[in-house]
């Protein structure tokens, strides 16, 4: 389970790569126009569209990100079809085509379906691509339909799968969407402690898209809180009105850019270039303009726990400041543009609290999440197993005779009968066997690798160097 939990983290870290740059011009794009958004500058609204392009796409790249991502080859022909299991889910579920197929008027729709396009049914029309993929990339079919055999079958199955799980949507969605709303219109008269708990549910339904159905309920006017636009049009209660934002900003300010320090300082040595190019700009996109989606996509698959943790602290964060004299308020995040932006506003009280709160949330993170790291050894950025790759990049094969070494670490995996799927990463091939005992460790060193790993009876890794896509492409070619 957990290896599958790692695969799918290291899967979205393709469509995460794309998020700093966005965060990044709508961050500017609002700082240049504050109350317009893009509609009193042409710079801000030429940075706001161009960082929207992606941000609100995001459900659509994560779709894309995970099927080429959990498929056996990272093959495009996933990217594919994680692609038509969107679109195909998209267009069944969306108010317009609910309202046909129901025979009522749309505005007798649920609500529900008006939040279809979230990440978690992106990333789970990417699972739905990527495993089509997995299971029929190698059908044969008869020769009157051979046109549609391998590859071509994926779509094909793929549109049929999505069918049917836009089917179950159909009546699970609203279910889901409702107790979420019903969840929180249940904890208002709690006070700091609904908060909290708010808080915490918010951070944990992130990775499933489902923190809009809560933002809903406390943000906006589903429940009559309307936190959100009461502060900013100055019609509620002073004290009391900002609750439901202020908690947020000492964690997406200084919470995760320390979070994301304590990933750096802990990611190995030879690995620490690359981390630093993901967690510090996801760091400053966060602290600035309060996008944390890059940071906590960052570890939320990679080590749970660490998100669980994140999601504790967001909950202590909203209370501590719901009980406190310090209110702010947000139109777009929990950032620096933000916190600026509204400490002026009548119903802002002692902003300059998130500073100070801020500051212990900093060091609370850090020496927390570098604590847990290094006592788990959790796999966050920079010390995943394959991070060797910076020393392996040095190893060269004895020879250029790609086809002989393939066929020699095949022999030695104990041949294509044993084999159920081969991968590579950039310096070793990955391999899942059926036999453990079938392989010989000898043999597949005779071929002139560096070395041999076993992590589990089932999967073997074969050290080869920089030249591995072409040892690897040459074994593909002989498991056909």
């Amino acid at each position: 389970m957990m290896k599958s939990l790692q695969k799918l983290g290291k899967s979205l870290m393709l469509p995460v790569a794309c998020l700093p740059i966005a965060a990044i011009l709508l961050g500017v794009g609002y700082w240049i126009d504050p109350s317009g958004w893009g509609g009193n500058s042409q710079i801000a609204a030429f940075l706001v569209k161009a960082g929207a392009a992606i941000i609100d796409n995001m459900p659509l790249l994560f779709a894309i990100g995970v099927a080429i991502g959990m498929a056996h080859e990272n093959d495009g022909t996933a990217a594919l079809a994680g692609l038509v299991s969107w679109l195909l889910i998209q267009t069944l579920l969306s108010p317009g085509t609910v309202a046909m197929i129901s025979g009522k008027a749309i505005g007798e729709i649920s609500d529900a379906f008006g939040k279809i396009n979230n990440v978690f049914i992106g990333i789970l029309c990417g699972l739905i691509g990527a495993t089509c993929y997995n299971r029929f990339r190698q059908t044969k079919l008869p020769d009157a339909l051979g046109f549609f055999s391998g590859k071509r079958s994926v779509a094909i199955i793929v549109g049929g799968v999505s069918i049917v799980a836009a089917l179950i949507l159909f009546f699970v969605w609203p279910v889901i969407y409702g107790a979420l709303v019903a969840f929180g219109k249940s904890v208002l008269s709690l006070g700091a402690a609904g908060a909290g708990i708010y808080g915490f549910f918010n951070r944990l339904l992130i990775p499933f898209g489902l923190h809009h159905a809560l933002n809903s309920v406390f943000w906006f006017d589903v429940a009559g809180i309307n936190d959100l636009g009461n502060f900013w049009a100055n019609t509620g209660v002073r004290g009391v009105t900002g609750q439901y934002m202020t908690g947020f900003f000492p964690v997406m300010m200084f919470g995760l850019p320390g979070a994301a320090l304590a990933m750096y300082s802990t990611a190995k040595t030879n690995q620490k270039k690359i981390a630093a190019g993901l967690l510090l700009s996801a760091a400053f996109a966060s602290f600035l303009t309060g996008v944390t989606e890059p940071l906590e996509f960052s570890f939320m698959f990679l080590a749970p726990v660490l998100y669980v943790v994140h999601a504790l602290l967001t909950a202590v964060s909203m209370v501590i400041l719901s009980l406190l004299p310090v209110r702010a308020g947000f139109n777009f995040s929990g950032g620096l543009i933000d916190l600026i932006l509204s400490s002026r506003t009548p119903m802002a009280q002692n902003p300059w609290g998130v500073l100070v709160v801020g500051a212990v949330f900093f060091i609370v993170y850090f020496f927390l999440f570098r604590i847990i790291i290094l006592k788990m050894n959790l796999k966050t950025p920079g010390r995943e197993d394959d991070d060797y790759a910076a020393a392996e990049s040095k190893i060269s094969l004895a020879s250029s005779d790609y086809t002989g070494i393939a066929g020699q670490i095949l022999a030695g995996l104990g041949g294509k009968a044993n084999i159920t799927s081969l991968d590579n990463c950039i310096t070793r091939l990955r391999v899942e066997i059926k036999n453990y005992t079938d392989v010989d460790e000898k043999a597949i060193k005779a071929a002139g690798v560096s070395g041999v790993i076993r992590p589990s009876k089932t999967s073997v890794q074969v050290i080869v160097g920089m030249q591995v896509q072409h040892v690897a492409d040459e074994m593909k070619k002989m498991l056909v």
